[in-house]
């Protein structure tokens, strides 16, 4: 196993740990999987690109406007599906086919508007790759591992260190009694869905970048979900490790079988975890209500 597979599969593994962190935060809140998020990611990607990249505004300005883009998205996804359970007493059904419904929505109003195109960010950097020694590392997945370990250290230290973070935990353990001790459950589950969309747009530029644009981007959101999984669903914590570990994994397998199996294997491993650790790395059992 060579270094330069590693690094590869490091720095893959830090774009799918924002979409797995973003999964896992509206899961780790209300035990929910928002299927929507996939959709959120291509959709801010797409964005970016018409608002900055295409009219050659920067990488720091694409960035901006998918954040923008996903917190935008992501508190339009909260109106539409997770208030009309609290205000309307909906089952909670509601939501996952809501999710699935705007899923398909944001992806139905992209196909609508660029067709079956495929769509290329512009080069962000002036020079492609960077030798270290005997290693080559490509300029994106540089740039893609420190911004992602930097957006997920604010994050960490968002939950664990300021108020708002300790009312996001006191909502993820007891929303009814958070409420009844003054937090407003309300703003701090938009706040999470807003969060949520922000690392969907990041990581939807990132994949962009790495691949390409296309209406069907969305998809990528399994390796989250995957990564999810293996890591715990609901631990952020775990999020991180599974993706990072799920990087690895994947492109050594992509060095060792190719492209054509690796999909399968990754979810075989999924599956593996599924039965012989069913919470995950760091997760422990909940039951989804959805």
């Amino acid at each position: 196993m060579s270094l330069q597979i590693i690094i590869n599969g490091v720095a893959t593994g830090a774009v799918y740990a924002l979409i797995a962190t973003g999964f896992a935060l509206i899961f780790n809140v209300l035990k929910f999987s928002n299927f929507s998020h996939g959709a959120t990611m291509m959709t801010a990607a797409f964005a970016a690109y018409f608002v900055a990249a295409s009219k050659g505004m920067g990488l720091a300005a694409t960035l901006a406007a998918a954040v923008i883009a996903g917190a935008l998205i992501g508190i339009f996804g909260e109106f539409v599906g997770f208030r009309r359970i609290t205000l309307n007493h909906s089952s909670p059904t509601y939501f996952f086919v809501s999710s699935i419904t705007l899923g398909t929505l944001y992806e139905g109003l992209i196909t609508i508007k660029v067709g079956s195109n495929f769509y290329n960010y512009p080069g962000f950097f002036t020079h492609s790759s960077v030798k270290l020694g005997s290693l080559v590392v490509s300029s994106s997945d540089i740039m893609m591992l420190v911004i992602s370990i930097t957006a997920l250290a604010v994050l960490a230290y968002v939950i664990q260190k300021t108020r708002l973070g300790r009312a996001l935990r006191a909502v993820s353990f007891d929303r009814d009694t958070a409420q009844l001790m003054g937090i407003d459950s309300t703003r701090i589950i938009q706040l999470t869905f807003i969060m949520s969309g922000i690392l969907a747009g990041a990581a939807g530029v990132f994949l962009g970048i790495k691949y390409t644009l296309y209406p069907s981007l969305g998809s990528l959101v399994v390796k989250g979900f995957i990564a999810s999984v293996i890591g715990g669903l609901g631990s952020l914590t775990g999020a991180v490790i599974g993706a990072v570990l799920l990087g690895i994994v994947e492109t050594i397998l992509l060095s060792l079988l190719g492209s054509g199996y690796n999909t399968i294997a990754t979810f075989a491993i999924m599956l593996i975890f599924l039965l012989v650790r069913p919470q995950g790395i760091a997760g422990s059992n909940i039951q989804e209500k959805a």
